[in-house]
């Protein structure tokens, strides 16, 4: 029976250190100068994407994070599909959901076209080099950092950003979403951006 307050007590602080581990995380992502967005060009699962393919009355939702994430990005796709559906037909057909990694290295194209074509036909994945993300990642206030696994298939996870952008056709970032496990928050930034 000691033992097993031992453990319990020794899994209470290890879940107490990675929540201040997260919310340090996000204070550091949240602290700095304001994300200035602009440009994003990179390779995806439709060709080359770039913002400014986007039709005057489109915008994008940008969300960063990769595809072996076990519960923050999985989770946000689905919120975005979730809106999606909700939203008038006409809405829905302007917004283009993009998903771009945080972790080259393991994303291919192929791996991230096969991930997002879970959430629906119309998610992007996006990839690039590390020059690319650290650029992007500057201009949009994201952070992410590998951490190892010792005794794990995975080898590392990564911590990183949760927000969504909502970015219009020349990068300027018109809304920040931030991360729920509900789509309400996100329906009222799009209908407040589209002019619902």
């Amino acid at each position: 029976m000691k033992r097993l307050a031992i453990w319990v007590s020794l899994g209470a602080v290890l879940l107490v250190a990675a929540a201040i581990g997260v919310w340090a995380f996000q204070q550091q992502a949240s602290d700095g100068d304001a994300p200035v967005g602009g440009e994003v060009t990179l390779p995806s699962t439709q060709g080359d994407f770039s913002l400014s393919q986007l039709e005057d009355d489109q915008l994008a939702v940008l969300f960063f994070g990769y595809t072996y994430c076990p519960d923050v990005c999985p989770m946000t796709l689905a919120v975005i599909r979730q809106a999606l559906q909700r939203l008038d037909n006409d809405l829905a057909a302007r917004v283009v959901p993009v998903f771009i990694t945080v972790d080259p290295e393991r994303d291919t194209l192929e791996r991230l076209d096969e991930y997002v074509s879970y959430f629906g036909e119309s998610f992007i994945g996006a990839r690039g080099s590390q020059a690319q993300l650290e650029d992007i990642a500057g201009r949009y206030g994201i952070f992410w950092r590998k951490v190892e696994m010792e005794d794990s298939e995975m080898e590392y996870t990564v911590d990183h950003s949760s927000s969504m952008y909502l970015v219009d056709r020349e990068g300027r970032i018109l809304q920040r979403v931030l991360y729920s496990p509900n789509p309400h928050g996100l329906i009222a930034a799009l209908e407040n951006e589209l002019g619902a």
